[in-house]
């Protein structure tokens, strides 16, 4: 990937109400490159250093990290995920996370859910693999459990070194013993350096046992405003500071150990202790229920991608060594579902349901992808439109002064 150096940025050097700065900001989208932004304060000191908050540059990072389509690719090798959760009371959660991460582009989708969930997942769609081994605690005697666990964690150590990302949490629910479980699989998951995106109830898992998560620079959390406020008043042991959010969110993943924080909010804040990053693309007003599953699945498959791209030999320098593949694709996941979000809403206004938004993934995403050709095609007819009207006035000139 292409970076401009923050000392010589043109956020830092121009207003971006300035016509000059969208028109450089075009050519630099055009051509790759992304825009660096370094927060200050008092004094000078730089806080943190993120990419741009127009989602020019957020599509610019999923052009980079998506794989070419290749005829000679086999199955599987654009991605493969996991997704654990599903119980009894929630079924769309963890349907919306697996089915959004084919969507997008993964290969395979699994789920690992409660028997009770099983049947009704697979009803929703015969694409997902659904695993229904998880178990709560009202279907095992108390001199059961710890073989029960066991079985679960066995049959889960089976698949998990197959998986590129996993996402806990969609649909989890708070039974103690499946909680109990689930721990052991992040656990798993973290040994066999398995990026691992956690929502929804897999944050009230954490919070309360933050020794899961606790120095992987791996995991990524996407807490929304009530599970954000809980992660900082046990962590940071304060309260929300919204005028200092940027340090605040930095301050939090620094304390957890270098995990990536996606705060989702009207402006999605994404930070791994080192930078901070925002995603201010303007979605949907309809806020209805689901959406975050379809983020936390998005994340799954561009973390997995960028952690794919940034490790290819061909990609190696020390800029890029420098990278974080979970923030890119924090960036890329916020920036995709925002857009789906409002083309969605562009059709269905107040009736717009999560269904909607996942049925606008794939088309706002091949929008993004060949946008990028079209850019190029624009720019190249500009400039050759700039050499005719070049030439025509040197050819006008010789005609005033024959001399010249």
């Amino acid at each position: 990937m292409n970076f401009i150096d923050s000392s010589i940025c043109l956020e830092n050097c121009m207003l971006a109400s300035s016509s000059v700065y969208r028109r450089q900001l075009f050519l630099i989208r055009s051509l790759g490159g992304y825009c660096c932004r370094v927060h200050m304060e008092g004094g000078g000191r730089a806080i943190s250093s993120s990419l741009s908050t127009l989602g020019a540059d957020a599509e610019g990072v999923m052009r980079k990290i998506t794989p070419k389509l290749d005829p000679s690719l086999y199955k599987g090798q654009a991605g493969k995920v996991a997704v654990i959760g599903g119980c009894r009371e929630y079924t769309g959660a963890p349907y919306f996370a697996a089915i959004s991460a084919l969507k997008i582009g993964a290969d395979l989708s699994h789920v690992f859910c409660t028997k009770d969930a099983a049947a009704v997942i697979k009803s929703y769609s015969p694409e997902l693999i659904v695993h229904p081994i998880l178990e709560e605690s009202y279907s095992v005697r108390d001199d059961e459990k710890a073989t029960v666990s066991a079985k679960v964690l066995g049959e889960v150590k089976k698949w998990m070194e197959r998986f590129d990302c996993i996402v806990v949490g969609p649909g989890l629910g708070r039974d103690p013993f499946l909680l109990n479980c689930v721990g052991d699989i992040i656990r798993q998951a973290r040994d066999a350096k398995i990026p691992t995106v956690i929502d929804g109830d897999g944050l009230f898992l954490v919070t309360n046992k933050l020794d899961l998560v606790k120095g992987n620079s791996l995991a990524i959390l996407t807490p929304n405003v009530n599970e954000y406020k809980r992660l900082v008043e046990k962590v940071l042991q304060c309260q929300v500071n919204d005028e200092d959010a940027y340090e605040q969110l930095s301050s939090l993943a620094r304390s957890i150990g270098g995990v990536t924080i996606l705060r989702k909010g009207k402006t999605d804040l994404i930070s791994d202790g080192l930078t901070v990053n925002e995603v201010s693309i303007f979605g949907s007003p309809r806020r209805c229920g689901g959406q975050g599953d379809i983020l936390s699945g998005s994340v799954a498959v561009f973390s997995s991608w960028a952690r794919h791209h940034l490790s290819t030999k061909n990609n190696e320098s020390s800029m890029q060594s420098s990278l974080n593949p979970m923030v890119l694709g924090s960036i890329a996941g916020s920036a995709l579902l925002r857009k789906a979000a409002s083309l969605a809403f562009e059709n269905k206004k107040r009736s717009t349901l999560t269904t909607d938004i996942i049925e606008c993934l794939g088309k706002r995403y091949s929008l993004i992808i060949e946008s990028e050709h079209s850019s190029i095609n624009f720019i190249c007819c500009q400039l050759l439109f700039i050499c005719c009207i070049f030439f025509l006035f040197l050819h006008s000139l010789e005609d005033i002064c024959p001399a010249f």
